[in-house]
C-alpha cells in the first residue's frame, strides 16, 4: 500500500521516463510535489525501493528503473513494467571497456538496428555542427519504434549529468524541427554551434537549460534556436 505522495512520485517519475527516456532530476521530482526539501525524495525514493517498485541502478547517474506499477497507475499485482506495452524499459548494451556492473540490465535486441553516428554533440560548450556520418551503432528495434529518421551522437561533456546522460553515452536522436517544452534537444546555436540541452521557450525566447548545476541555462531569441532532433534513447559502455 502506497501513500499518496508515494504515489505521485511514482507516477511522476513513470510518465517522465516514458517520455524522455530518463528519469526527472531531483529537484524537479521536488517540484512536481510541492516539497520543500530533496531529502523528502530520498525517503520517498527509499520507500518505492523497499516495496519493489523501483530499482537504483549503481554506477549511473540518477537512474531508476521501475519494476512495477500499482493497480492505482495501470499496473496489477506481479506484473513488471518491463512487460507492459507501454512505458520505457532501460536497455544497456554492453561495450568493451569492462564488464557491467552485476545489477545492470541487458538489453534483449530482438531485431538490432543500424543507425549512423553523426559525430559528437556537446553537452556542455556548444561545439561546431555536426553533418558527417563517423561510424555506424547497432540499437534495439523496439528503442526507434515509430515514425521519422532517426540518427546517434557521441556525448562530449558534463553538463546533462544529472539527466543521467553522461560523457561518452551515444545518445539516440529522432530528428524533428519541433519541441515541447521539457524535451532534451539536440539544438542548432546560430546555425553553426550543436548542443544537447533541455528546450523551453519563454515567450519569443528559447532557454536551453543544462541538467548540471556548474553551468549557466543560456536564453536566445527564437531566430537563433534550431531544433534538430528530440532525445529517445540512451547507450552506455562499461
Amino acid at each position: 500500500m502506497l501513500t499518496r505522495k508515494q504515489l505521485e512520485l511514482l507516477d511522476f517519475i513513470n510518465k517522465r521516463v516514458a517520455r524522455d527516456g530518463v528519469p526527472p532530476s531531483f529537484d524537479e521530482m521536488k517540484e512536481a510535489l510541492s516539497l520543500r526539501s530533496k531529502s523528502g525524495i530520498h525517503r520517498l525514493i527509499t520507500a518505492l525501493e523497499e516495496r519493489g517498485f523501483i530499482r537504483r541502478l549503481a554506477h549511473r547517474a540518477r537512474a531508476i528503473e521501475i519494476i512495477k506499477l500499482p493497480e492505482a497507475l495501470g499496473g496489477s499485482s506481479g506484473v513488471e513494467a518491463s512487460d507492459r506495452t507501454t512505458g520505457f524499459e532501460p536497455q544497456v548494451i554492453d561495450g568493451d571497456k569492462v564488464d557491467a556492473p552485476r545489477d545492470a540490465m541487458p538489453v534483449m535486441m530482438g531485431h538490432a538496428v543500424e543507425l549512423p553516428v553523426m559525430g559528437r554533440i556537446a553537452a556542455g560548450t556548444p561545439i561546431e555542427a555536426i553533418s558527417e556520418v563517423s561510424h555506424n551503432v547497432s540499437v534495439p528495434g523496439g528503442m526507434v519504434a515509430g515514425q521519422g529518421h532517426h540518427y546517434a551522437l557521441e556525448v562530449k561533456g558534463d553538463s546533462m549529468i544529472d539527466a543521467g546522460i553522461n560523457n561518452g553515452d551515444v545518445v539516440v536522436i529522432r530528428e524533428t524541427s519541433a519541441a515541447d517544452n521539457g524535451d532534451i534537444v539536440v539544438a542548432l546555436v546560430e546555425g553553426h554551434e550543436a548542443t544537447l540541452k533541455r528546450y523551453r521557450r519563454k515567450g519569443a525566447m528559447i532557454a536551453l537549460e543544462a541538467a548540471n548545476p556548474a553551468y549557466e541555462t543560456r536564453m536566445l531569441p527564437e531566430e537563433q534556436v534550431k531544433v534538430q532532433g528530440r532525445l529517445v534513447g540512451l547507450i552506455r559502455t562499461y
